[in-house]
């Protein structure tokens, strides 16, 4: 008896959720009866990014409007990704998906704003610079990727450009973005779409191999290298060669730049940028790293001003190529560059 009734009363309980959620679902508003849109803060491949001001409590927003006709079946597929992927990932560094919403010919993905702009060039506008506040960064995005390989997924896009400041203010509330190549990992060889950004990208993915989220990793190595020494580890204006390097992992620590930096720095580096991905660090093996849980006091000394400047002159090429990439893109899977299969070849 206890049985059937603990049965009925489970049963009414679904009915009565499934009902609520069909309420929910028939009176939930269109975009634009939910927001006002506000001025544009960058334009994509197939979408366009606002702010937009939520009309009831006036919180302002940004937006991401994907024309639905711009979007190859893959495109579609992985936009789906990125929304479920960003529902799942709530995190203090990751950007929060606050809403979103399929509607006949667009959907719309509403986030957080990130006022502050890209971390990099908060970093140009400093006047001084250590290996504390470096390792400051290196530390709050490990601790994101961590985050998302805790729950199985890969970002796949790791660069300068998906690292951003919620304010003009904080140099230290950095976000991650842009999940659009996100991925739930099953394995550590599940994937296999060669996808990211040229100069961040690990050697498996060009050699074209299956891979996980140790492809990350590796991108993180670049980042780490390129906040402490202020350029690239792997620099070539011919994208051919460019790959050949990565594909070796192929790179130095120039005496200019990296004579005065720590060895604890250089050894992280070195177990980032290491073409094998069974013997490269995990994410949570990174915030253990020596480098990582060092003296705040010593690496305050450790100043970086000779770096700084050269992260300035190359955070400048940085921004005018992405922007000459920008109006050349023309979908979001061409990324490594639409001859990059050609440059692959040895």
């Amino acid at each position: 008896m206890c049985s059937t009734v603990s049965n009925l009363n489970e049963t009414t309980s679904m009915l009565r959720e499934s009902i609520a959620k069909m309420i929910q679902s028939n009176d939930r508003k269109s975009f634009a009866r939910t927001y006002t849109t506000g001025k544009s803060l960058g334009v994509g491949a197939y979408s366009v990014v606002k702010e937009c001001t939520h009309r009831k409590t006036k919180v302002v927003y940004a937006v991401k409007d994907v024309l639905k006709s711009k979007l190859s079946v893959d495109d579609d597929a992985a936009l789906k990704d990125e929304i479920e992927i960003l529902q799942t990932l709530q995190h203090d560094n990751i950007i929060h998906l606050k809403d979103h919403f399929e509607e006949r010919n667009h959907y719309y993905l509403v986030t957080e704003l990130m006022s502050g702009g890209e971390l990099f060039d908060r970093i140009v506008a400093k006047t001084f610079y250590n290996e504390k506040e470096a390792r400051d960064l290196c530390k709050t995005v490990f601790e994101a990727i961590a985050f998302c390989h805790k729950h199985n997924i890969a970002h796949r896009d790791l660069k300068p450009e998906n690292l951003l400041l919620q304010s003009k203010t904080d140099d230290r509330a950095v976000k991650l973005a842009d999940f659009g190549f996100a991925k739930r990992v099953t394995s550590a060889e599940c994937l296999t779409t060669q996808c990211g950004t040229p100069g961040y990208v690990a050697p498996e993915v060009l050699y074209k191999v299956p891979y996980g989220t140790k492809a990350d990793m590796w991108s993180l190595g670049v980042i780490t290298y390129i906040l402490i020494g202020g350029y690239p580890p792997f620099m070539e204006q011919n994208q051919k060669e460019l790959f050949k390097k990565i594909k070796r992992g192929q790179y130095e620590f120039h005496a200019e730049y990296w004579g005065q930096t720590s060895r604890e720095a250089q050894n992280l580096i070195t177990s980032l940028l290491t073409v094998d991905p069974r013997k490269r660090l995990t994410a949570e093996q990174a915030l253990n790293d020596p480098w990582v849980t060092g003296n705040d006091d010593v690496l305050s000394t450790m100043d970086l001003g000779t770096n700084l400047d050269k992260f300035k002159q190359y955070n400048a090429k940085r921004k005018l190529r992405h922007a000459i990439l920008t109006l050349m893109a023309t979908n979001k899977m061409t990324s490594l560059g639409y001859k990059f299969r050609q440059n692959l070849k040895e």
